[in-house]
């Protein structure tokens, strides 16, 4: 099965879950540093569909419009874990980046990029497993 891009009005779910495979979740200090990090990333060759950009209130917002409808199996599961992560961080006040990199090299490149930018967190989502890119 292909990888599918994610858009805004698209969010990948499993189980109610936000599961957007192929992509890195960039967790950014505010709206400033993620729009550095992302004209960085365009710089270093991703494209601009490519890059999703969310202040804290957007994030903050789908995800709990996310976790209220999560079935009780996605409970138990890491992927909840992390969004309730989300929704901390962006009541903190940190803006999102969710980059499409199906491939390791380009979610390497993205960890690189968006860590100069002074990245919080950054999770590459696979099929089975989230890795912690930085």
């Amino acid at each position: 099965m292909a990888i599918k891009r994610m858009t805004k009005s698209d969010h990948p779910q499993s189980f109610g879950a936000f599961k957007p495979v192929g992509h890195v979740v960039v967790a950014m200090p505010d709206d400033p540093s993620a729009a550095a990090a992302a004209q960085a990333l365009r710089a270093a060759g991703f494209e601009a569909e490519d890059i999703l950009e969310y202040t804290a209130a957007e994030e903050d917002d789908e995800m709990d419009r996310m976790l209220q409808h999560a079935s009780d199996l996605a409970g138990f599961g890491y992927e909840i874990s992390l969004m309730r992560r989300y929704q901390e961080l962006a009541k903190e006040g940190a803006s999102w980046l969710i980059v499409f990199a199906p491939d390791d090299d380009r979610a390497y490149k993205v960890a690189d990029v968006v860590k100069a930018h002074g990245a919080v967190m950054a999770e590459k989502y696979h099929r089975l497993v989230i890795e912690d890119l930085l």
